[in-house]
């Protein structure tokens, strides 16, 4: 079998102003081959692992960005639901209030009835700011609904005592602790 006896030579010179200096280095062309694939096989395989570090990273970056984005979507889900609760509880002593009230409520027709069914209806943010301006105006309704509970509670219905008669009416009366004049009384005894 024939060897490759072939060399490459390199020569380096080295120069200074008093002399100059020169080395020679001789290298088989079979090494300097096996060099050369050793070092490409290094190169290769430090870019490969360069390349699954950067994949690792970006992978754990973009889960890291999913679980963001699942407590975020988890957080607007509880809002939603505490909207929605907080909605029906307005609503329902809203209608209590009405009722003990007397006072008449608007016509609810054309209203889609809770707990009908139907397919699933995924709200934004735009249908959140909806059920959010409904809530305060369901919340304004409750509070006219307590005031108008209020006035009315304010009204006797019945005579104070039993068997009583009135003695002063409102209006102008005579003065009851004596003398002439007359004065203004606002109630009724």
């Amino acid at each position: 079998m024939n060897r490759d006896e072939r060399f490459y030579a390199f020569i380096v010179a080295q120069t200074s102003r008093s002399r100059s200096q020169f080395r020679r280095f001789s290298i088989r062309k079979s090494w300097l081959k096996l060099s050369a694939l050793a070092a490409s096989v290094v190169l290769c395989a430090a870019l490969y692992g360069v390349y699954g570090l950067t994949q690792q990273a970006m992978h754990a970056r973009i889960e890291q960005e999913n679980n963001r984005l699942r407590q975020e979507n988890e957080r607007q889900r509880q809002l939603l639901k505490n909207l929605e609760n907080r909605v029906d509880a307005i609503e329902d002593a809203s209608r209590r209030l009405s009722e003990m009230s007397g006072v008449s409520t608007e016509s609810e027709e054309g209203t889609d009835p809770h707990g009908a069914g139907g397919p699933l209806v995924v709200l934004d943010e735009t249908a959140i700011a909806a059920i959010e301006t409904r809530a305060a105006q369901l919340e304004e309704d409750l509070k006219a609904y307590e005031v108008a509970l209020r006035e009315r509670a304010r009204v006797p219905s019945i005579w104070p005592v039993v068997g009583g008669e009135v003695t002063d009416s409102y209006g102008v009366r005579g003065n009851p602790f004596g003398g002439g004049s007359s004065e203004f009384h606002s109630g009724q005894d």
